[in-house]
């Protein structure tokens, strides 16, 4: 019998060393160490050059796109001592994120072993001072009570959503055109009188700040790596946007296909936003039920499927609009364009009901403890909740508000259409009873 082939070496830990714009001078000991001991140095050019000669490791700029090659560069470099450079923190919105979940995907599915090659290597995590922190310190702001917007690789409408009267925000530029861009956008928001402070090379020997307001900015860009500090400050005139569902009807552009302020804050309250779960909102409309699931937190996700192309480029526009480009909007009629799409925590259906099949296809693409939430004015499709509320329980509620309008010379009650709302969970799978199950008896 021969012996069993050696196991593959423990691959070298994988080093990721955080600098800042102080380079080498900046580092500490152990940052120094690993990347002066690493045969091979992967980081942007900029970072690479911050490098003295002594740190001798093969040079390998990262290239583009990034995320798909990462895998490739490590398994290339396998058995060797890499260590990886980051900007700052690389832990924040930085390059540490994304090798993290590499090496957790690797060694979960055992992709190294299992075609004999090293496992997945461990992370060694060495952070600097972020571009953050460096700027809290220099504006006495509470880094606790800042809030931060990335606009690197992001849509620069992902700010609308944090903007507040004497909000403190910290922008984390994408390059020197990004302080006149955010000076326009928020001009074109009505947030004009917003103080803008441009800080530059953050705890570097070249650390610069320029500053002006955001309707007067007609500054020339400056260096490329740098933070925007925002004092936000709401033109007179300004409507506010609440943080909380049920932002004015006007807020939206729409054809009438709009789920009203009052229905909609009580559709978002079945439904219940979670950071990190996945809404569908079937029957789009102008997306109002999707876009204010997103502004609930950051780390909401949702798609809005809307079968009219018009709308469907409605609903982006006012996803735009209202700080959440993100929004994902399928172009479709459901439930067909309902295919393919990753499982959601929570379904909204408010258009389509009697579509077939359409209802009992989002009540089994629902995990067990997900939530659905149907709307309706129509008699035919409230028969249709009323059986599926015999069938799987839930809530069946009528939501009716009126508004007051003049009368003559008096003010009297308008009365909206009646709004039928069914909303469940559906259940978990429960195991038999033990008195349920067969019962086994004594053989003589």
């Amino acid at each position: 019998m021969s012996p069993a082939p050696p196991a593959p070496a423990a691959p070298e830990p994988l080093s990721v060393v955080g600098i800042g714009a102080d380079g080498w001078d900046g580092l500490p000991p152990a940052s120094r160490q690993a990347l002066s001991a690493a045969e091979v140095l992967i980081g942007g050019a900029r970072q690479l050059a911050l490098l003295p000669a002594e740190c001798t490791g093969e040079r390998v700029p990262w290239p583009s796109p990034l995320r798909p090659a990462v895998p490739g560069l490590l398994a290339a470099h396998a058995g060797r001592r890499v260590c990886v450079l980051a900007s700052g923190d690389p832990m924040f919105y930085g390059i540490g994120r994304t090798l993290t979940e590499v090496i957790q995907e690797q060694a979960a599915t055992g992709a190294g072993a299992a075609a004999g090659g090293p496992p997945a290597p461990e992370l060694r995590i060495l952070p600097h001072p972020s571009s953050v922190s460096h700027a809290c310190a220099r504006l006495g702001w509470p880094l606790e009570d800042t809030e931060v917007v990335t606009l690197v690789g992001r849509p620069a409408e992902n700010l609308l959503r944090v903007l507040y009267d004497g909000r403190r925000v910290l922008v984390l530029s994408a390059g020197a055109r990004t302080p006149a861009e955010v000076a326009a956008l928020l001009r074109a928001h009505g947030f004009g009188p917003t103080r803008i402070r441009v800080l530059e090379q953050l705890g570097g020997p070249r650390e610069k700040t320029a500053e002006g307001t955001a309707e007067d900015w007609d500054l020339p860009p400056g260096d490329p790596l740098n933070v925007l500090a925002l004092d936000c400050r709401r033109a007179p005139g300004t409507a506010p946007l609440s943080a909380v569902p049920g932002l004015p009807d006007a807020a939206y552009e729409h054809d009438g296909q709009l789920t009203k302020r009052h229905v909609r804050a009580a559709t978002l309250a079945a439904l219940a936003p979670a950071p990190g779960e996945l809404l569908w909102d079937v029957g789009g409309g102008s997306g109002s039920i999707a876009i204010e699931w997103l502004r609930a937190h950051r780390g909401c996700r949702a798609v809005s499927v809307e079968r009219d192309p018009v709308r469907a480029e409605r609903i982006g526009r006012n996803a735009r609009t209202l700080g959440v480009p993100g929004l994902r909007v399928v172009t479709g009629p459901a439930p067909a364009a309902l295919d393919g799409l990753p499982t959601p925590d929570a379904v909204f259906i408010g258009g389509g009901l009697t579509a077939p099949g359409l209802l009992a296809a989002c009540w089994a693409a629902l995990p067990a403890g997900g939530r659905l939430v149907a709307n309706t004015v129509t008699l035919e499709s409230e028969a249709l909740l009323a059986d599926w509320y015999r069938q799987h329980g839930g809530e069946l509620v009528r939501l009716a508000v009126a508004h007051a309008v003049p009368v003559g010379g008096f003010t009297g009650w308008r009365q909206a259409m009646p709004v039928t709302q069914w909303s469940a969970v559906k259940p978990r799978a429960t195991s038999p009873s033990p008195s349920s199950l067969p019962q086994e008896t004594e053989q003589p």
